[in-house]
């Protein structure tokens, strides 16, 4: 697969690819310990926030990952050959706790697609819900054009 033309996307065409998608992979780190998820969000481009409500069970990796307080990388990608276009933040999740909840996060929070139960094993009384802001440090996008011939 030969790469015809890689480039730097626009502030604004990230947060195109950002709004028009609701899930990506986010990547949590402390030590020398990684941890990926797919997850689900809702975005702020204005703000260039994220909002996340993460499910998790008591004795889950992804809870312990979550209690202390992990570098993260958000990556959302889309695919329609020959274009190639992703996305990835990095920053710090916040978790947003009942008491500091505002009628902009309700809004933020109710825009972000809800995870479906269903994918766990568990019963829903012995899942955690926590809701998390994730404002990006950085957020860069990248567009690439594959050379159709080179396939």
């Amino acid at each position: 697969m030969a790469l015809e033309k890689q480039t730097e996307m626009s502030t604004a065409d990230t947060d195109a690819l950002l709004g028009r998608h609701e899930t990506g992979v986010l990547s949590l780190a402390r030590d020398d310990a990684p941890y990926s998820i797919p997850i689900s969000y809702g975005y702020d481009a204005e703000r260039r926030t994220f909002y996340l409500r993460l499910v998790s069970t008591p004795d889950s990796e992804k809870r312990e990952f979550l209690s202390s307080s992990p570098d993260a990388r958000l990556v959302v990608q889309e695919e329609d050959e020959p274009t190639y276009r992703s996305a990835v933040a990095k920053g710090t999740l916040e978790e947003v706790s009942t008491d500091e909840m505002t009628v902009d996060h309700i809004e933020q929070f109710g825009d972000a697609k809800r995870p479906l139960f269903e994918v766990w094993g568990e019963s829903k009384r012995d899942l955690t819900i926590q809701l998390y802001e994730f404002d990006a440090d950085d957020i860069s996008g990248r567009h690439i054009e594959l050379d159709a011939d080179g396939y």
